[in-house]
């Protein structure tokens, strides 16, 4: 038997690695057989039969565990072999960024359009909801900025609500939701939205199983009542792979202007990938819908993320002085909701 610096839970049979107290190392997520609730641990340098969702892990599959569980975000050195999977990582179709020029005259063009659509929507007294959800690190705060840039300020806004008062938690789940709506003449932008509780709170325990279940069942009718309204709505999904999540958290740990985004939530997220992948699936079984569908974006590169959201709305809308050759496509590789992509997110 190897000696390991660790204590033995003899109820699941793993090896659970103390931490220093300012680290942060990655755990691994072991999952117990009876409990199903996932246990983080860090195997270091100890040697020994691992079982994750009630199976032992293969060598090849504990080997690629590992390397996740050995990253230290506190290492100021990315080690390499993130740096070089991050743009390929989850499948991404692209093997190089798109140049910068090019995407600064594509938005430019694209920020006149929305000047348009903007105009529209004041004059006609049409009200336009747009939700960015996504994966932690995926970019949707960029893509707001960038949405948002040109646009007027008094008849477009970005919600982005912090947690839920004592008050709150005792309403309707989506009344917090809905006082920040549109008027006629206005856009709003959510930076998350009621789908916290098909993501982040079932994963990190805010909310109970039943909670969970009832909201997969009221979205798709809390979304019909504001069609019914009159409200137009888009939904965006923005993914990206794993190792280009961790290259991004990696940057915001050490650059001083990006150290707020990294969140207490967003380490904790880290090592919960596949339980996030989980939930995920089920609200898009549950909330894709011919009426109300979901858009992936694929957004391992954020400038083609950016200009594939901003197309995706423009080419939807009917407004103006609308330039249908400035708008072109939306990049068919980048944002879809194909079985393929709803696999993808």
């Amino acid at each position: 038997m190897i000696p390991c610096n660790g204590s033995i839970s003899r109820a699941v049979g793993i090896i659970l690695t103390p931490e220093p107290a300012q680290s942060h190392k990655i755990p691994t997520v072991i999952a117990p057989e009876r409990s199903g609730k996932p246990r983080f641990v860090n195997s270091g340098a100890c040697i020994f039969p691992v079982l994750f969702r009630g199976r032992l892990l293969t060598r090849d599959e504990k080997r690629e565990m590992d390397k996740f569980s050995e990253f230290e975000l506190d290492n100021p050195v990315l080690p390499e072999w993130i740096d070089e999977k991050a743009l390929a990582s989850g499948g991404y179709p692209y093997k190089k960024r798109m140049k910068n020029g090019d995407y600064l005259r594509q938005l430019h063009l694209l920020h006149i359009e929305l000047a348009k659509l903007q105009r529209h929507i004041s004059d006609q007294g049409e009200r336009l909801v747009i939700l960015f959800e996504g994966r932690d690190a995926a970019g949707k705060g960029g893509s707001i900025k960038r949405f948002m840039e040109h646009l007027n300020p008094r008849s477009a806004k970005v919600v982005a609500l912090a947690k839920p008062t004592d008050a709150e938690q005792g309403q309707w789940y989506f009344q917090r939701y809905i006082a920040h709506l549109p008027t006629k003449g206005e856009m709003t932008l959510f930076d998350r939205s009621w789908y916290n509780r098909a993501g982040v709170e079932p994963v990190m325990g805010f909310c109970t199983p039943g909670q969970h279940e009832t909201f997969l069942r009221e979205a798709p009718e809390f979304e019909k009542m504001l069609q019914r309204e009159g409200i137009r709505l888009f939904k965006f999904w923005l993914t990206i792979g794993r190792e280009m999540q961790m290259k991004r958290f990696h940057k915001r740990r050490h650059d001083p202007l990006k150290q707020w985004k990294l969140s207490p939530i967003d380490l904790k997220s880290i090592p919960l990938w596949d339980e996030y992948t989980k939930v995920i699936k089920q609200m898009l079984h549950h909330t894709h819908l011919p009426d109300t569908p979901w858009n992936i974006i694929r957004s391992n590169d954020k400038r083609r993320a950016r200009l594939a959201i901003i197309r995706k709305v423009l080419s939807e809308s009917d407004y103006h002085g609308k330039n249908v050759d400035v708008i072109g496509e939306a990049d068919p590789e980048i944002v879809g909701n194909t079985p393929a992509f709803l696999l993808s997110a």
